[in-house]
């Protein structure tokens, strides 16, 4: 990694890293914008590129937060409360098809066309969702939503990389997560008043309109991006035949199917759980770069703990309100408060690592980010004991949140210096695919730990039920010290995995993902 951002050799970083033939370095520097990068981030040069991005990514982030308050009253006004997992797992598993076609289709066409088509798509999503008349419209809408989220997340990936010079990526990708902070912390709050006041409808159906502005902002700078020439296979049909959008949908079915046996835990299940895992397991392993499970030095470590961190994260915060609610007895709104500090020292985090000088230091931030997130899990099940105070969560969580933001925005980082910009899209979807993957790897261990340990038998609806003459819930603290254990074990192997992030010769060949 260079320590010197105005050196014209290290702007070709992502090519010249990685190859030795002077033709490769030639073309690289040739897609790469010059590092001069004037004015910032939002500078003259890239400050319409970046407002635009930064609304599109809020925008997601806003839907991504608001559909948990409206899901259970549209679930309930359809008469849909048994396909109410399917809703949200339309969403995921077409996501993950729809990452992978956009990393190939970014590497063969530019990122426009599947960032255009991934935003239209992620609209008229949620215009069938909020206009849906029954249950399975519903799910359907949620899963169009997917391709277009899945789409235009890898092609954002993609547009830093081609848009901005190196030395301003860090600031670009610390404006990801500051995006997420004021729709994380309004989110909730605002769909829930429009729900309450206007009907659920109005959540998803308002969304589209807001989509306009920020594809206008973007458009004159995104004409400007490098072009990329296409190639023999740059058609559609040759892009949806690649081998690694079959892959993709073997992964996307074989989850779909692994999913539906979870919901339906009989004999009936086993032959879809076998089918599932047949496709999903030798699918994922061709669909990452080479290495990632063993995490090899470089590309593979990257996107390794990218899964490691987001995975032990969602997890263990998916427990968190309730084992607030159900053991310390307080109300749904305050455990989900608890969250809210994280989210803000998230974006912290991201700011921190963007500076300059911190740079050279990029592996060993995200190491510190893992060892903080570990540390932060490890805290919250204190408040089993009686003694510990609640505001203990929201301290460690604060913690934890600080940890991500040095960790997943250095990681974004990270990856586009160690790909060549011809592999910028295909490596930034499987970034995003471990990202997914990780969250629904260890949310199913953690569930089947929490069951296992006896918290199965805390009361359908959140609350345990109260013990005779007004004492304290009923107390399952096995079940939440499993859960959390293991996930603290998972986000320690990610800090021991950071020193593999830097590849062992510069100048040797570099893993990549097979198309």
């Amino acid at each position: 990694m260079t320590a010197d951002p105005s050196s014209p050799a290290d702007a070709a970083a992502p090519a010249a890293a990685g190859s030795t033939a002077a033709p490769a370095v030639l073309a690289a520097r040739a897609a790469t914008p010059p590092p001069d990068g004037s004015g910032g981030v939002l500078g003259r040069e890239h400050r319409a590129l970046t407002l635009g991005i930064i609304s599109v990514v809020s925008l997601i982030a806003f839907e991504a937060s608001a559909v948990n308050t409206a899901m259970p009253v549209a679930a309930h006004a359809l008469d849909g409360i048994g396909l109410y997992a399917f809703a949200f797992s339309a969403f995921f598993t077409a996501s993950l098809f729809a990452m992978a076609l956009s990393g190939v289709w970014s590497d063969r066409r530019g990122p426009l066309a599947p960032l255009f088509s991934g935003i239209a798509a992620f609209g008229a999503g949620l215009l069938i969702a909020g206009g849906a008349q029954g249950m399975g419209m519903f799910v359907a809408g949620r899963g169009v939503q997917g391709l277009g989220g899945g789409l235009a997340v890898v092609a954002l990936y993609v547009v830093v990389g081609r848009g901005y010079p190196e030395r301003l990526r860090p600031s670009v990708m610390a404006s990801f997560s500051a995006a997420w902070v004021v729709p994380v912390i309004v989110g909730p709050l605002v769909a829930g008043t429009v729900t309450e006041q206007f009907g659920w409808r109005w959540v998803f159906l308002s969304i589209p309109v807001l989509i306009l502005l920020p594809l206008a902002v973007m458009l004159p700078a995104l004409r400007k991006l490098p072009r990329t020439a296409p190639g023999p296979d740059a058609g559609l049909r040759g892009i949806l035949g690649s081998r690694r959008c079959l892959l993709a949908l073997a992964v996307a079915v074989g989850a779909s199917l692994l999913q539906y046996a979870g919901q339906h835990p009989d004999r009936g299940a086993l032959l879809p759980a076998a089918v599932g895992l047949a496709l999903l397991a030798p699918a994922i392993v061709r669909l990452l770069p080479r290495g990632t499970f063993r995490a090899a030095r470089g590309l593979p470590a990257v996107v390794l703990m990218r899964g490691l961190a987001a995975g032990s994260l969602v997890a263990a915060e998916s427990f968190i309100p309730l084992l607030l609610v159900t053991q310390r007895g307080l109300s749904a709104t305050l455990a989900g408060l608890s969250l809210t500090g994280g989210g803000l020292t998230w974006a912290l985090g991201s700011y921190v690592q963007s500076r300059p000088r911190l740079d050279p230091h990029r592996e060993r931030l995200m190491g510190l980010g893992m060892a903080l997130l570990a540390t932060a899990i490890l805290l919250v099940p204190l408040v089993l004991i009686d003694a510990v105070p609640v505001w203990t969560v929201a301290a460690a969580w604060t913690i934890g949140g600080f940890g991500m933001g040095l960790n997943i925005s250095s990681g974004g980082v990270l990856l586009l210096k160690l790909s060549r910009p011809e592999e910028a899209g295909s490596n930034s979807s499987s970034l995003q695919m471990s990202d997914a993957l990780g969250n629904v790897t260890f949310v199913g261990v953690s569930g089947v730990l929490f069951v296992a340990f006896g918290g199965g038998s805390i009361a359908a609806g959140g609350a345990a039920p109260a013990t005779t003459g007004g004492a304290a819930p009923v107390s399952h603290p096995a079940a939440f010290l499993a859960v959390f254990a293991a996930m603290a074990v998972v986000a320690v192997v990610g800090a021991v995995v950071a020193a593999r992030l830097r590849p062992k010769a510069v100048d040797g060949p570099r893993p990549s993902v097979e198309l």
